[in-house]
């Protein structure tokens, strides 16, 4: 089970980190994703992290202002949001898929597991 958090209400230019914490499951397994969803449209990728952390992935509209990491001892994996914009309002969502390589995958229907989303509201 993934339980994505943090998300909430923030101004243009300001910073957010959202957590996404497992249970169940050894999150060094997996390959992590972040994804978001705006109202009306469809799912995007936003990032990824292989398992061991070393390897990353940006959406281009999000490279340079958001950093994905993760601590495989707290089984948790981070979205760190900087100069937010208003077009990064969306719910956002963190999953999972079983895959302990480097690669990355920005489709949704390559993530198995999902979190229930967290809002993100960024005011202009």
């Amino acid at each position: 089970q993934l339980q994505a958090s943090g998300g909430g209400l923030v101004q243009a230019g300001g910073s957010l980190r959202l957590s996404c914490a497992a249970s169940g499951r050894a999150l060094s397994n997996y390959l992590m994703g972040w994804f978001r969803q705006a109202p009306g449209k469809e799912r995007e990728f936003v990032a990824s992290i292989s398992g061991s952390g070393g390897s990353t992935y940006y959406a281009d509209s999000v490279k340079g202002r958001f950093t994905i990491s993760r601590d495989n001892a707290k089984n948790t994996v981070y979205l760190q949001m900087n100069s937010l914009k208003p077009e990064d309002t969306a719910v956002y969502y963190c999953a999972a898929r079983d895959y302990t390589g480097t690669y990355y995958y920005t489709m949704t229907s390559a993530y198995d597991y999902w979190g229930q989303g967290t809002l993100v509201t960024v005011s202009s």
